[in-house]
């Protein structure tokens, strides 16, 4: 049964919660108001399929999402968690008529489901907000090197140090080893569960971190990152 709940909350929300909105003027904040859907995923909820039809960007108002490439089978490489501000799917704007990874709930999750053509005629009539929105979204690019550069070139532990290290980053700002199970950590390393839990003991060991149930806390930052480049 789907838990997917609509609201039809004004876009003055997101212009409050994000900056790339913030200088919009209210002619075009009621204009793409009329282009949006605002949906709630609850935990677990897929919200998009890789390969399927890509209508929307999307906007998260509030939540945490796991974003993730299926490579085969039930193999999967998860590539970053999303959360209040950030877009999904944003390349679809460019002529993109597919999702090209996919999107699950770690936990209860409010998105704006924002119509990608009329986006589209929002960046072509208002440069300073398409700089902005581009400049947020570019960090993306640098994610999928890291990702492309530790798969191909890495050993096992260079892999895992990589993985901790994004999720280092991303968790100064929010609780998020709660939602994440062993697997989890295991697909964003690109290896195996078995393989993550031993490094992990290892580098607890070591001193590098320590495992207290699901958390992952980061002692010697500066050793994580030396066996990150040793690769």
């Amino acid at each position: 049964m789907n838990n997917i709940k609509y609201d039809d909350n004004n876009c003055m929300e997101c212009k409050n919660s994000c900056s790339c909105f913030q200088f919009l003027v209210n002619e075009d904040v009621d204009f793409i108001n009329s282009k949006k859907k605002q949906i709630t995923y609850l935990k677990g909820e897929q919200i998009f399929k890789q390969g399927a039809f890509a209508p929307y960007v999307l906007f998260i108002l509030d939540g945490l999402v796991k974003v993730f490439l299926q490579t085969g089978g039930s193999r999967q490489l998860n590539i970053t968690l999303t959360r209040q501000g950030d877009f999904m799917s944003f390349s679809s704007v460019f002529d993109n008529d597919v999702y090209n990874y996919s999107a699950l709930a770690l936990r209860d999750t409010k998105v704006c489901m924002i119509d990608k053509l009329a986006l589209r005629q929002l960046l072509l009539r208002n440069p300073d907000f398409a700089l902005r929105i581009t400049s947020k979204n570019s960090k993306s690019e640098n994610r999928y090197l890291e990702i492309i550069k530790s798969v191909s070139f890495k050993q096992m532990r260079g892999k895992l140090a990589s993985a901790l290290l994004h999720l280092y980053d991303l968790s100064q700002e929010e609780t998020i080893y709660e939602y994440l199970s062993r697997q989890d950590i295991a697909d964003f390393a690109s290896i195996t569960v078995e393989s993550t839990v031993k490094f992990l003991k290892e580098f607890e060991k070591e001193g590098l971190i320590k495992l207290k149930g699901k958390e992952i806390e980061v002692l010697d930052l500066k050793k994580l990152i030396e066996i990150e480049l040793r690769g």
